[in-house]
């Protein structure tokens, strides 16, 4: 009998929530038609827009902030401390799955970011060991193969760009997990 009236409670909670959405886009609607029958100048309309987007981003860095508390749970080395933490920080921030959607969703975009220049850095210092330099591009040979070939400073600034994208490769791919 409990378990039924938790459900009823949990499932008028979500009603309440669905009737918000509901009433945040039919006050939407009432200023849209609202601005379509104000005669505004363009002043007037760079006001409100500024004031809209204003309010729109204290909105997301509000959640923003939310999220980034429970970073600090990383730094606890006990478990009781981190729970008793979560459970402080869940009842202070109201976290909810569209923000840590969101979340991990930057992680993947930035992960794959991160392979792309990775991938574009290797491209580059293979083609830059290659592809003919012009003679002023190497002018400095450190090792001679014989009195016409050898390894340039060139070719160490390209093995230099090709080592960096195959670290930035490895970095993106591996999850590194924090020992303590």
């Amino acid at each position: 009998m409990d378990k039924n009236k938790r459900i009823r409670r949990e499932l008028a909670e979500f009603q309440k929530l669905d009737d918000q959405k509901l009433s945040v886009e039919t006050k939407l609607d009432e200023l849209i038609t609202l601005l379509q029958h104000a005669r505004l100048d363009s002043e007037s309309v760079k006001n409100i827009r500024h004031r809209f987007n204003e309010a729109a981003y204290k909105a997301e860095r509000a959640a923003e902030e939310n999220f980034k508390a429970f970073e600090v749970l990383d730094e606890d080395s006990s478990r009781e401390r981190m729970l008793d933490n979560l459970e402080q920080l869940l009842g202070e921030y109201p976290l909810d799955s569209r923000t840590a959607k969101k979340a991990v969703r930057g992680e993947k975009v930035r992960k794959a970011v991160l392979l792309l220049i990775a991938l574009i850095l290797i491209i580059l210092g293979f083609a830059m060991i290659v592809m003919p330099a012009p003679p002023y591009f190497e002018m400095f040979t450190i090792f001679y193969f014989s009195l016409e070939d050898g390894v340039t400073l060139m070719d160490l600034i390209s093995l230099l760009i090709v080592f960096t994208g195959v670290y930035l490769f490895i970095s993106s791919i591996i999850k590194v997990k924090h020992i303590e």
